[in-house]
């Protein structure tokens, strides 16, 4: 019985070993017509181009003009950073009211909430808000709170009444130094709805006044006006940070290949379109006979 048991083991592992031979043939001869199909239909190898040097693709003139199309696709309305100017006449308290608005609900604003709110969640800042989730979820909520409040005081209320302009116009050229420094010096400095340079009164109230009325929901211990300052000094930092972003804006879209995607007419990022690198010199005049 156990020789026949055996002979009968051997049996169905021939069998096995028959149909999966049979399988593996039939994927093999299926897999090679279809690489044979699609070989034939292959077009023939195509002539590989030559390649550019070194000094072609740095052409330093080229990336002039590459700078002067990504300007160009940004000289008009930003939906990622809508305070961005793109154009330099005067905005009227509707239009101010607008911005207000499009600030509050703009992506680079919700990003920003999300990062504060991490920062605040990790180093523990309002602690009455606890931790996990629901912590960082209301500390999310009162950063969006506090921002839409400070654009409604410093982007559309007080530049109305004190004639300012609570946009961002972007340098765009010099050097890295000199932009920075441009990009932390709009913190304290802005312009007038008639293009003049003066203190930035609205920015900065704006940011007092928002602050201040966040005592109003935020925990009790944070409710103090040492704790009040303490934000506002916070805030006067993201700031700075904020319009440094903004500031090399234009550069970033340009490298991220968005030019390429986004046609000339349609656009997303705006800035007002600057002239880029000095300026030209004049030529001299010919004398008149």
């Amino acid at each position: 019985m156990a020789a026949i048991d055996r002979r009968k083991l051997l049996s169905r592992r021939r069998i096995l070993l028959a149909a999966l031979s049979v399988v593996m043939a039939t994927g093999c001869g299926v897999t090679m017509a279809d690489e044979d199909a699609r070989t034939a239909n292959l077009p023939d190898a195509p002539t590989p181009k030559p390649q550019q040097s070194s000094a072609q693709q740095q052409n330093p003139g080229q990336q002039q003009s590459d700078l002067k199309t990504a300007i160009a696709i940004l000289g008009r309305r930003s939906t990622f950073f809508p305070e961005l100017a793109h154009d330099k006449g005067p905005l009227d308290s509707l239009q101010k009211l607008e911005l207000a608005v499009d600030e509050t609900i703009a992506p680079s604003r919700f990003l920003a909430s999300m990062f504060t709110a991490g920062i605040s969640q990790a180093r523990n800042s309002l602690p009455g808000y606890g931790q996990e989730w629901g912590g960082y979820g209301k500390r999310y909520g009162s950063s969006v709170g506090s921002t839409a409040s400070s654009n409604m005081f410093g982007t559309f209320l007080l530049p109305s009444m004190l004639h300012e302009d609570p946009r961002y116009f972007v340098k765009a050229f010099g050097s890295p130094r000199s932009r920075i420094l441009y990009a932390l010096e709009r913190v304290v400095v802005t312009r007038t709805d008639d293009g003049r340079s003066t203190f930035n009164w609205s920015g900065l109230m704006g940011g007092l006044m928002a602050e201040s009325l966040a005592t109003s929901y935020l925990p009790d211990e944070e409710r103090t006006a040492a704790k009040t300052f303490t934000r506002f000094g916070a805030r006067i930092g993201f700031s700075a940070l904020d319009n440094v972003v903004k500031e090399y804006w234009p550069t970033i879209f340009k490298s991220l290949g968005i030019t390429k995607l986004v046609p000339s007419q349609h656009s997303d990022p705006g800035t007002v379109t600057p002239q880029v690198g000095p300026p030209a010199p004049t030529p001299p005049q010919q004398p008149q006979h």
